[in-house]
């Protein structure tokens, strides 16, 4: 089911539970760092999908100049 099963009410609930465990001075505070945290996540698993890319193009191009050697 995962995060997508939660929906607007689970949400609501889990906001009011955090405003009485934090209090409203800490909540701009740790949605500040969370939204830091999970840009960061973002930046490091794309950064994964193009090395991955990097190196299938790497492989291609060393297979285009082999054939091309054992051609000539």
């Amino acid at each position: 089911m995962g995060w997508a099963g939660i929906g607007l009410p689970g949400l609501i609930l889990i906001l009011v539970i955090a405003l009485v465990i934090f209090g409203p001075s800490k909540l701009p505070e740790i949605g500040k760092a969370f939204g830091k945290t999970l840009k960061e996540f973002k930046k490091a698993t794309q950064g994964l999908g193009d090395d991955s890319d990097s190196e299938n193009n790497k492989t291609t191009v060393e297979a285009e100049k082999t054939s091309i050697e054992k051609k000539g």
